[in-house]
C-alpha cells in the first residue's frame, strides 16, 4: 500500500467512525423524542386487546382486572402528555418543537453524508449495527 493509499484508508476510517458515532448520538435524540408517538400505537393496540380479552372469560376478582386496566390508561395518558411535551409546542400537535426538528434533520444530513462518503450499503450495515446494539441492550436488561 502507498504512502498515499494509506493516508486515503486513515482518512476514510476516520470519517466511518465520525459518521457513525454522529448516526448514533444524533438517532438516540431524535428516538427518545419518536418513540413515544410509536410506543402510544402499540399501546393503543395492546389496550384494546386486553379490554376486549377480558370481556371474553370470566376473571375471578374482576374489580381487580379493572383497575389494572385503569393503571394502564393512566400509564398511557402519561406517556401522551410527555409526547406532547417533547415533540409538539402546543397542546394540539399542530406546531412541532424545534428540537424534534432539528433531531429530525440532522439525522436526514448525517444519513445523506454517510451515502456521500460511504455509500448506500455502509448506510445499511451502520443501521444494522444500530438496531442489534440496541435489542442486545433491551435482550440484557436486568433491571424490569
Amino acid at each position: 500500500m502507498t504512502k498515499k493509499s494509506l493516508q486515503a484508508q486513515v482518512h476514510k476510517d476516520l470519517i466511518r467512525r465520525y459518521l457513525l458515532w454522529s448516526f448514533k448520538t444524533t438517532k438516540e435524540s431524535f428516538e427518545r423524542i419518536e418513540r413515544k408517538t410509536t410506543q402510544l400505537m402499540v399501546d393503543g393496540y395492546v389496550l384494546k386487546s386486553i379490554k376486549t380479552a377480558g370481556h371474553k372469560v370470566h376473571v375471578q376478582g374482576r374489580g381487580e382486572y379493572d383497575v389494572l386496566i385503569k393503571e394502564f390508561e393512566t400509564y398511557i395518558r402519561t406517556k401522551q402528555a410527555d409526547e406532547r411535551k417533547f415533540k409538539y409546542l402546543d397542546g394540539n400537535k399542530k406546531s412541532l418543537n424545534p428540537q424534534y426538528v432539528f433531531f429530525k434533520n440532522r439525522l436526514e444530513a448525517i444519513e445523506s453524508a454517510i451515502r456521500h462518503f460511504l455509500g448506500e450499503k455502509e448506510l445499511r450495515s451502520i443501521r444494522v449495527l444500530y438496531e442489534k446494539e440496541f435489542t442486545d441492550r433491551i435482550l440484557q436488561a436486568r433491571d424490569h
